[in-house]
């Protein structure tokens, strides 16, 4: 019948087009020769110009800034979304067990390891892989593991909302003073230091900073959000 030949047609053509698009795609790649040596460049110049051992923090904060503050933009755009789909805290259910002891001492003793932890991925993130973003997700977790072991003592979204606020602001700020000192956007102030060295790539780890608490503030009050709602009463 014509409608069955449509849809066995459809998947067909569908099928063969994917694949030709797929071999036009495969047959351009450059394999063996890389079609761009910015890399090479960045490896070559990050250390004398910017003073970051790690070369990819030199491009996520030197190099390509304005890209990181558009992450940082889109990830408050989603947790902002994911609020105002969750709505305000309401009511938990009634009966819930609580937690018990060896729950949260556990949750308690995890606590300042993941907060060091994080600190630390941070602040060294110029000089080894790390950085912001994955040490502001161990930040998260520090505070989120406590809330998880005891409901009944969640953190203030208030005080959340101010350091996400200041944190975001610090990054800025940093960037319209490297303008303000006719330097690009962002780009390394106070000098470069010893390569290698805690103290070295100029502004690099205060914009990590900011990123890891800016990161870990958002995902800490989108998750304890979402364990709020989970625990909600039904109305």
């Amino acid at each position: 019948m014509p409608t069955a030949r449509v849809t066995t047609l459809g998947p067909l053509l569908f099928a063969a087009g994917f694949a030709f698009l797929l071999a036009v795609l495969v047959a351009g790649l450059p394999f063996g020769a890389p079609p761009m040596t910015v890399g090479e460049a960045i490896q070559g110049d990050a250390a004398g110009t910017v003073g970051a051992a790690n070369f990819v923090t030199a491009v996520v904060l030197a190099y390509r800034g304005i890209d990181t503050l558009g992450e940082l933009s889109i990830l408050f755009a989603a947790a902002m979304a994911a609020g105002l789909v969750l709505g305000r805290p309401g009511e938990r259910r009634a009966g819930a067990a609580p937690a018990g002891f060896i729950l949260r001492a556990g949750a308690d003793l995890l606590f300042p390891l993941l907060l060091v932890v994080g600190l630390y991925i941070i602040l060294h993130g110029h000089l080894t892989p790390g950085g912001g973003f994955q040490g502001g997700v161990i930040l998260a977790a520090a505070f989120v593991v406590p809330v998880l072991a005891d409901p009944g003592r969640p953190p203030e979204h208030r005080r959340l909302a101010w350091v996400e606020g200041l944190a975001g602001a610090a990054f800025i700020a940093t960037g319209l003073a490297a303008l303000a000192w006719d330097h690009q956007f962002l780009a390394p102030l106070l000098g470069r230091g010893t390569l290698g060295s805690l103290v070295s790539a100029g502004t690099l780890p205060l914009l990590y900073l900011a990123v890891g608490l800016k990161v870990g503030a958002e995902l800490t009050g989108l998750l304890v959000r979402m364990t709020e709602a989970d625990g909600e009463a039904p109305r």
